[in-house]
């Protein structure tokens, strides 16, 4: 249909989408969301504000988008609030370091919250093996399985299982971990190595890799659990493969290496499969 001829009815006159174009000045749209009404009535939007608009957009708040997730995990509430005031978070996702990615539903399925994934997925989530898994959608998930033979070895969000995924679920779960049981090999962790004290405080200190205030890694022990971070992002485990390699909780691709220099540990590589970078400790 021609811009011409297709109108928005609107106190009670006819607004072409060309006309409605040409009487908005275009200045004004600049950090701005015009709402549906204003638009109708043919009315300019309001002025923005300065630091309205976050550095992020027109993606969404990272703010947010981690806040939903983490609420996903346990309350109700709050997610029904965020969702309602903006739908597409129902779709949010982080990534935690180094590729360990969780969405608002991953969080539900793998604490088995029903209630919360049943929401996000009425309100657009995208469903996935993970979430029938935890759901007990059997036709789904031996469909993902007989399709994709060996895909129920994938591991979800922070490494979790699909098995964990079935257990989560509880009583609903049932005929789908007994499936799961059955095809074997959705239990399948990565084999690790224990890590001496001797080790363990040998590696603990600061990684330089640049000049910058935040080109660090800081590796230290919380809660008896070796772990990295580096300045403003978030804090991850450290699960040790042997000679001194660990991986990021979650992500078992990546790898880092700690290299001993002069008798003591000299710095620190990160990899997947390529080193992507190197950090001397301080």
């Amino acid at each position: 249909m021609s811009t011409t001829t297709r109108s928005i009815s609107g106190a009670g006159a006819a607004l072409t989408r060309r006309r409605l174009v040409t009487t908005l000045p275009l200045a004004g749209l600049v950090g701005a969301v015009l709402p549906p009404a204003a638009v109708l009535r043919g009315q300019a939007p309001p002025a923005a504000s300065p630091g309205a608009v976050g550095e992020w957009f027109p993606r969404q708040d990272p703010a947010l988008a981690k806040e939903v997730v983490g609420v996903s995990h346990t309350d109700i509430k709050r997610v029904r609030e965020l969702v309602e005031r903006q739908p597409a978070l129902a779709r949010a996702a982080v990534d935690w370091g180094f590729g360990d990615w969780e969405s608002a539903l991953g969080a539900a399925s793998h604490v088995g919250r029903r209630e919360i994934a049943e929401f996000l997925l009425a309100n657009g989530a995208q469903p996935t093996l993970f979430s029938a898994t935890m759901l007990g959608h059997l036709p789904v998930v031996r469909a993902f399985v007989e399709t994709s033979p060996g895909i129920q070895k994938t591991p979800g969000p922070h490494g979790i299982t699909l098995l964990s995924h079935a257990r989560a679920g509880g009583a609903g779960a049932a005929d789908v971990l007994k499936y799961l049981q059955s095809v074997g090999d959705a239990d399948v962790r990565p084999t690790l190595t224990p890590l001496t004290p001797a080790d363990r405080d040998a590696v603990l200190g600061r990684y330089d890799f640049g000049p910058g205030a935040r080109d660090r890694f800081d590796v230290d022990v919380q809660n008896d659990q070796l772990g990295i971070g580096r300045p403003g992002a978030d804090r991850r485990f450290l699960l040790h493969t042997g000679g001194l390699v660990f991986f990021p909780s979650g992500v078992p691709s990546v790898r880092i290496a700690f290299v001993k220099e002069g008798g003591g540990v000299g710095r620190l590589t990160v990899a997947d499969p390529d080193v992507i970078v190197t950090a001397k400790r301080v």
